[in-house]
């Protein structure tokens, strides 16, 4: 297995994150940092943890891409750089493969004590379940050969993680995992939890009636990169 974590000035908290994931390491797993250009000392600090570090252009998707062309697993695994597994993620994945799954995704649970992020979550796993479609918060993983059958994350520089699971899922349905990885809740502490929900609906839908994704990044706030 490879996890593959894509960053952008995450130095605060990356090597908390990184030695998290120490017994994957020890179980013969593969961990690949992705830096995106970052400004700060993220990158010098992932290289005393990681197995490797790479730089590419800026973007998780195009962030992604290059960790699972440079991995050697079999099943690949991209985990945001705020969001810890479960204990027994590798377990869970290697059964669900085992079993079939030729991708899938963990229920999430957000690390703050608003009583309207269990709200939060609760829409998340439930909507995930319903549709197939899996969010980058939810830790998803896919066998090697699924996803360079898709041809890996669309160049978006929003929703990519969506654009992948609407690609994926017409290879089958997702392994729907039910312990939950922890994220962070600074998304929601930042903008507001209602805000956030109302500002992440209103994306979703017009991405889905075929709105430009750099404009709906730039309403999201964040700049896309100038190719």
């Amino acid at each position: 297995m490879s996890v593959i974590v894509p960053v952008l000035d995450e130095a605060a908290t990356i090597s908390a994150h990184l030695a998290a994931l120490r017994w994957l390491q020890r179980q013969g797993g593969e961990l690949l940092v992705v830096d995106g250009g970052s400004a700060d000392d993220g990158a010098r600090l992932a290289r005393m943890l990681a197995d490797r570090v790479l730089e590419s252009a800026r973007g998780r998707a195009v962030q992604m891409n290059a960790g699972a062309d440079a991995s050697r697993g079999e099943v690949l695994l991209f985990l945001h750089a705020d969001t810890v597994l479960p204990p027994a993620a590798a377990e869970l994945i290697r059964a669900a493969v085992a079993a079939g799954a030729t991708w899938g995704r963990f229920d999430v649970r957000i690390d703050g004590r608003q009583p309207l992020l269990r709200v939060v979550e609760w829409m998340m796993n439930w909507r995930s379940r319903l549709t197939g479609i899996a969010t980058g918060d939810q830790a998803v993983f896919v066998r090697r050969d699924v996803f360079e059958h898709v041809g890996g994350f669309p160049d978006l520089p929003l929703m990519e993680d969506i654009a992948l699971a609407k690609r994926l899922k017409r290879v089958g349905r997702p392994a729907c995992l039910r312990p939950p990885v922890l994220t962070s809740a600074r998304r929601w502490q930042k903008h507001g939890v209602l805000r956030t929900i109302l500002l992440m609906w209103r994306l979703r839908a017009s991405f889905f009636f075929g709105a430009d994704p750099r404009q709906l990044a730039v309403r999201y706030g964040y700049s896309p990169r100038q190719d």
